[in-house]
């Protein structure tokens, strides 16, 4: 493929793509700057009675949906007060999940996901991640009620958390924080946008990928995935941004927008052990403890990858 030609077919959509970007980023943290997770999280609180848990815990969640530091911090807190005991802790951190997610809607998904997938696939992948989230979050609801006594809890306060979007911040100074958050952000996606969308197209054109992919491929029959899969979950599974821009400009043509869904919570999946030492050990560990923060992160990936597993045996049926 000649450069001229690969150019021409790369620019474009890159240009196309990044504007997205930067329009979507800067409305995201216009949103996140003018409080709009406090509304979500309002949310947070009736889920907490279900789940006999002290209405203390909504407002972890809804630091949660603002902060994850901050939600955590504030469980662990309630944990090291004697408010809640291990098990109800766990219930705790199991409900978050969906509440989590929905910071990464306003700051990751829609600003920096969909615009790279399109409308179809990322609003399909954005969909099939809330649904996992939230089925996580009513597991833990249901959990709560089934587990959970007034031994395992105990009344207290509620603790006061800097939440972001508050009014500490005139209007002038919240637009530019979000202006500059949107620069940074770009001049870290861009150029890994361009590199690898022109290295897709090039490689995708020029050889047969699939030649190099076919020793996977009783894998990937098995599970219902083309074996053009296979390099695209290697690639999700490292980085959730390039995975997608990996598997973009291949939609239509290797695969059809639920097989790209698919093979993107797939890549979720296997990402986990990644993201487990990279962020989850030093995360958990770092609030917890090594003892409570390995079954803290035991529950979070034992959840994810069995709703996970389930979004995928639905979109492939």
């Amino acid at each position: 493929m000649q450069l001229a030609a690969l150019l021409a077919d790369v620019l474009p959509r890159v240009a196309a793509v990044s504007v997205a970007i930067a329009v979507g980023l800067t409305l995201a943290n216009l949103a996140v700057a003018f409080g709009a997770v406090r509304y979500v999280a309002r949310f947070a609180k009736p889920l907490t009675g279900p789940a006999n848990l002290p209405d203390e815990v909504g407002t972890a969640i809804l630091a949660t949906t603002a902060s994850p530091t901050a939600g955590y911090g504030m469980l662990k807190e309630y944990r090291d007060a004697g408010v809640l005991d291990d098990r109800a802790t766990l219930v705790a951190v199991t409900i978050n999940t969906f509440f989590g997610f929905v910071q990464h809607i306003f700051t990751f998904y829609a600003p920096v996901l969909v615009p790279i997938l399109g409308l179809r696939v990322g609003l399909t992948y954005v969909g099939a991640r809330a649904g996992v989230s939230l089925a996580i979050t009513l597991a833990g609801v249901l959990a709560g009620a089934l587990l959970l006594t007034e031994r395992n809890v105990a009344p207290a306060t509620d603790a006061d958390v800097d939440l972001p979007g508050g009014d500490d911040q005139t209007r002038g100074e919240a637009i530019r924080d979000a202006l500059a958050k949107t620069k940074d952000k770009l001049f870290g996606i861009v150029p890994r946008l361009a590199v690898v969308y022109t290295a897709v197209v090039y490689l995708t054109t020029a050889y047969d990928v699939t030649e190099y992919t076919s020793p996977a491929a009783p894998l990937t029959d098995f599970v219902g995935l083309p074996s053009a899969s296979v390099p695209a979950i290697a690639t999700f599974a490292v980085d959730t941004t390039t995975g997608a821009i990996f598997i973009a400009p291949q939609v239509p043509g290797a695969f059809t927008p639920r097989e790209a869904v698919a093979t993107m919570l797939v890549g979720g999946i296997v990402s986990f052990a990644v993201s487990t030492f990279k962020r989850s050990i030093p995360f958990q560990y770092g609030i917890w403890g090594a003892r409570f923060g390995s079954k803290v992160i035991a529950v979070n990936v034992a959840a994810k990858v069995v709703f996970i597993a389930v979004a995928i045996a639905v979109l492939l049926a």
